[in-house]
């Protein structure tokens, strides 16, 4: 290898420095010179050592016909951009029956035919948006070229990904939500809600590893179940446990193409449900006893957190608080008895094993609905029409729509990162790939 000569270092074409080779790491490729360009980034030229060559079609040995130059956008080097300059061989067919003609050397281990970045380039950008939540324009910044350039180098490997069927396999729980993927016009980007479907099964060590399997437009039992239908009946048939919202909707599909899955009501939203009641109680007495809503001052609304806290979690001053405010009108009791009612809720799904919480759950189901408090009763009513999803969660080891929660919340913080989406197809694309929905499945135990 000669001397470097000012900020370049050339090889000449007959040998090549293995260390240049082995740190570039482009495998049939040779490193001939490395130099600055303009902008602080590196440009690496590379080229295949001389070989024979036969015509790809008659199998005739070609003959040279020079080389031509392509530019490529590489993977970034010691943190700075790097401009890969291939000097391709290109040959001729001697043969003059041959339609080839001229042909050119390809390797798609270095990159594709009409690329714009290296193959490993893409598997870069790709790694840096899934693992590092980086944002495409992030990515373009540290290749040194356009978010255009970066996007329509790895859609094509998505977009391959997401219509592989494969990665539905082996999917024993599923979970189903619903988020707003944005917040203008129906008419200028179509249905505002998208219904997730997430893979919630679980290892052979217990544990969940939620990831998210489609997006759709829409929100109703019917985008659901035309969903799972054309999944088809080897994957339906493996569903063994399907969690959901209170939605009836996913419900009535869930019954419709899941007959043999048990439906699960997800615990938080239970929950949620009972607190809500608890709040809906505290309003209206609110304004039976004071003629208004709730003030800074006034006994109920002074303890409007604390009716939404486990009782297990208050401190000494907060059930001091507590206890002060229901005392300090009689009619204030019904607030109370609301809250204890929520905290049978949530028993359920604290006791010492499933026997326990589901006998507890029966009683709720039996006494609710009778409960002289309305908002109570109409809370029983609730949970006594989804008895069956209400209890399944006893039989499937405490099977949860928690993991779902935790993919919207990945979904949310890349649409922050992205500054909004406009197109939905590249928002189901980059959600598929931040959510593990183009990661094949673990082999199931």
């Amino acid at each position: 290898m000669s001397e470097p000569t000012g900020c370049a270092v050339r090889c000449h074409y007959d040998e090549y420095c293995d260390r240049c080779d082995l740190l570039v790491d482009l495998p049939g490729l040779h490193v001939i010179g490395v130099e600055r360009d303009g902008g602080g980034g590196l440009r690496v030229t590379v080229e295949s050592a001389r070989s024979v060559m036969g015509c790809p079609v008659c199998g005739v040995v070609a003959s040279s016909h020079g080389r031509r130059t392509v530019r490529l956008v590489d993977a970034p080097s010691f943190g700075r951009p790097v401009e890969l300059r291939w000097r391709k061989r290109t040959w001729e067919c001697p043969e003059p029956a041959c339609p080839v003609g001229v042909f050119t050397e390809q390797d798609e281990q270095v990159a594709k035919p009409r690329a714009m970045l290296t193959t490993r380039a893409c598997r870069w950008a790709v790694h840096q948006i899934r693992r590092e939540h980086a944002s495409v324009s992030g990515v373009a910044r540290q290749l040194g070229t356009a978010w255009k350039t970066v996007w329509s180098s790895i859609r094509p490997i998505l977009a391959a990904a997401a219509k592989d069927e494969a990665r539905f396999a082996g999917v024993t729980t599923l979970g189903v939500d619903e988020h707003i993927w944005h917040h203008v016009s129906p008419v200028k980007r179509g249905p505002k809600e998208l219904t997730g479907m997430v893979d919630l099964s679980r290892d052979k060590h217990g544990r969940t590893r939620a990831r998210l399997l489609d997006l759709v437009p829409g929100r109703s039992g019917t985008v659901y179940k035309d969903w799972l239908k054309a999944r088809g009946d080897t994957f339906r048939s493996h569903v063994q446990v399907a969690t959901l919202d209170p939605f009836r909707g996913y419900k009535n599909a869930i019954d419709d193409q899941l007959a043999d899955a048990t439906a699960v009501l997800d615990a938080f939203h239970v929950v949620k449900l009972a607190t809500q009641a608890v709040d809906e109680v505290r309003r209206r007495v609110q304004q039976d006893t004071l003629g208004h809503r709730g003030m800074k001052n006034d006994p109920l609304y002074k303890i409007r957190t604390i009716l939404r806290s486990g009782a297990e979690n208050l401190t000494l001053r907060q059930q001091h608080r507590l206890a002060e405010a229901i005392a300090a009108d009689q009619r204030h009791e019904e607030v109370h008895v609301a809250w204890q009612c929520a905290q049978r809720v949530r028993d359920v799904y604290h006791a010492a094993d499933p026997a326990t919480g589901r006998a507890l759950a029966e009683k709720i189901l039996a006494s609710f609905p009778s409960c002289p408090i309305p908002e109570i009763a109409r809370l029983g009513r609730t949970l006594k029409q989804w008895a069956d999803a209400f209890l399944g969660y006893f039989r499937t080891g405490g099977a949860n729509n928690g993991g779902t929660e935790a993919v919207n919340g990945l979904i949310e913080l890349h649409r922050r990162i992205a500054r909004g989406f406009r197109n939905r197809e590249n928002y189901r694309l980059r959600m598929l790939l931040i959510a593990g929905g183009l990661d094949q499945p673990p082999p199931q135990v």
